[in-house]
């Protein structure tokens, strides 16, 4: 019965722990219907496909210079963070500049 709850949840009868990186729509039922939330609140594949060019640098940056993990497949949640990021990036330049960022926001 053990084993039955941790493969609908989309976990492992060996005790195979998840860690954060790792994408979360595998599994049963619940994995499945939590990665269709996810991509309903924008994250997932079709949220990446959303990004504009800065979105796309700060993910680079996240996952090649600080160590986070592959950024291809993020939570509604850290994109809505990396979005934030590229908001303060373009109200920065253009504070210091007076001129838009030259990357068009989507």
């Amino acid at each position: 019965m053990d084993s039955f709850i941790k493969n609908l949840g989309g976990g492992s009868s060996e005790g195979e722990r998840r860690t954060e990186g790792e994408r979360k729509d595998e599994g049963g039922f619940l994995g499945k219907a939590q990665g269709f939330l996810n991509e309903q609140a924008g994250g997932g594949q079709k949220g990446e496909q959303k990004e504009d060019g800065l979105d796309k640098a700060v993910d680079y940056v996240q996952e090649k210079f600080l160590g986070q993990g592959p950024q291809d497949n993020e939570s509604a949640a850290e994109q809505a963070k990396d979005e934030a990021i590229s908001d303060f990036i373009r109200d920065q330049y253009k504070k210091q500049s007076g001129k838009d960022f030259p990357i068009s926001d989507k």
